[in-house]
């Protein structure tokens, strides 16, 4: 690998950054509607007061309320902080605190678990919570990493340190479609950051793909990075026609494959799911466990299951 060759991918990597960007998605986070179980009061106890018959969760001791309805509970709890809280602004203590309360509910009720297997993980997701900057959500970067451990985190800096409005970074979505039934565990997996530069004047969506290769455990998906291109620039738009078919005509740069010619290996990555359910998913890198990423599901996808 020639110095020349590692020098183009770093270049790459920030212009991947500062390049105009629009996501396709327009996407409304959807609520996740959590339905209050409904108190009935004991026909013998005809002489109590009527207010109890409309008790919440919150008027249940602890020690009583099932697990279910403290894991719904705890759901409710970060998907609030996570709307107060600004996507991209970095860590923060009080939700990676009720992250790792959502966590040990999970476990400790089997809920949420098996990501690898159930069939839950696939579908499209919006990002709405990440300890580090938005673009870190993307496969790619995690491969980036470990293609240079000694110098990325130095790239990320310059491109992290351009203010907005120069530049904004998001939403985030990723669009996963797992076949769990079969062996390897197989599927795809797409990544999309939209970044806007000069106060959203030109914008595109820097979208990297990835095959699964396998599944990492039960809560574990190795991927490789195939491919990342910035789609759907603003730019092109403004060229119409001519515009469209410069951007269909233009390849996918072959990330994974530069990557490995800097480091064999380092094009794989895990993707590690410690809890998902209908509506919410808690991923993290693996190589990297306190970078943490909440997704809200936009929609269901198509992925076969496998009985556990």
């Amino acid at each position: 690998m020639t110095a020349y060759s590692s020098v183009s991918i770093l270049a790459i990597a920030i212009a991947s950054l500062s390049l105009p960007s629009i996501s396709s998605f327009t996407l409304q986070p959807k609520r996740i509607n959590i339905k209050s179980p409904q108190c009935h009061a004991a026909t013998t106890q005809r002489k109590a007061s009527s207010s109890a018959c409309f008790a919440t969760n919150a008027d249940v001791p602890q020690a009583v309320k099932s697990a279910t309805d403290q894991i719904e509970d705890c759901k409710r709890g970060l998907v609030r902080m996570c709307d107060a809280h600004v996507l991209g602004s970095g860590y923060s203590s009080e939700i990676e605190g009720k992250i790792e309360e959502l966590e040990k509910l999970g476990q400790e009720a089997d809920f949420g678990q098996a990501s690898s297997l159930s069939g839950l993980v696939s579908g499209e997701w919006e990002l709405i919570y990440a300890s580090d900057d938005i673009t870190r959500s993307s496969p790619f970067f995690w491969a980036f990493r470990r293609a240079f451990p000694d110098s990325s985190d130095q790239i990320f800096g310059i491109t992290d340190a351009i203010p907005a409005p120069i530049k904004m970074v998001g939403p985030a979505t990723q669009i996963i479609d797992v076949d769990s039934s079969s062996r390897p565990v197989s599927g795809t997996f797409v990544s999309r950051v939209k970044v806007a530069t000069l106060g959203g004047i030109a914008t595109s969506t820097m979208t990297t793909r990835c095959t699964v290769l396998s599944a990492d455990g039960s809560d574990g998906l190795r991927l490789r990075v195939e491919s990342t291109k910035p789609e759907e620039s603003t730019i092109l738009q403004k060229l119409g026609p001519l515009g469209d078919i410069v951007d269909s005509s233009t390849p996918p740069f072959p990330s994974g494959e530069a990557l490995e010619r800097v480091a064999p290996g380092s094009s794989e990555v895990v993707v590690r799911t410690t809890y998902c359910d209908e509506g919410l998913r808690v991923s993290r890198n693996d190589d990297r466990v306190e970078d943490v990423f909440v997704w809200k599901r936009v929609k269901f996808g198509s992925g076969s299951t496998v009985s556990l």
